[in-house]
Formats: C-alpha cells, structure tokens, sequence
C-alpha cells in the first residue's frame, strides 16, 4: 500500500531525446519557411513573366480598337455630381432647428 502513494521524485524526461525532439521540430520549421520563400520567389518570378509579355497598345497604323467613354454617360456622371453639391449647399445652408431639451 505504501508503494503506491509514493511520490515520484524525478519527473524529467531523458534530457537527450527531449533535446532531439526540439532540433527535429526546429529543423522541420526552418526547412517549411525555406521551401515556402523558394515557391513565393518562384510564383512571383512567373508573374513578372506573365505581366512583362502582355502586350501595350501603341498608336501604330494598325488602329487597335480603343474603347472610349461616350459624351452622355461623362455628362450623367456630371450631372449626378452637381445635384449633390446642390443637396450639400442646401443642406448646409438651411437653419438648423433649436431643441430645447428641457420640453
């Protein structure tokens, strides 16, 4: 009976294997933060490619299509804009109405 309740004095793992446990793990991190900049690197060198070989629009004698903005839908726009200033000017302009907060 006196065996079971007694108290365990030493609760330390063997400090060899914790220690190699640690390097793995350590090991393993650095070998994933490597291989993730080695692909980062490598996707953003494919993008650049991929960006660099789209091609510009010059103003050569083939006339490529250019889409351009109609007079009407810049006037809308326009006309939208100079309704709110209107609103805004009304609105700041217009006398605000006393509260009393003791009604």
């Amino acid at each position: 009976m006196k065996k079971l309740f007694k108290r365990e004095k030493n609760f330390t793992k063997d400090k060899e294997t914790f220690r190699l446990n640690i390097n793995f793990y350590w090991q393993l991190a650095v070998l994933i933060m490597f291989i993730v900049i080695i692909l980062s690197s490598v996707f953003g060198y494919y993008l650049f490619v991929q960006i660099n070989q789209e091609s510009v629009v010059s103003s050569g004698g083939d006339s490529p299509k250019i889409e351009t903005v109609k007079k009407e839908r810049v006037e809308k726009v326009l006309e939208y804009f100079l309704e709110r200033e209107k609103n805004s000017n009304r609105i700041l302009n217009s006398l605000a109405p006393i509260i009393d907060p003791s009604l």
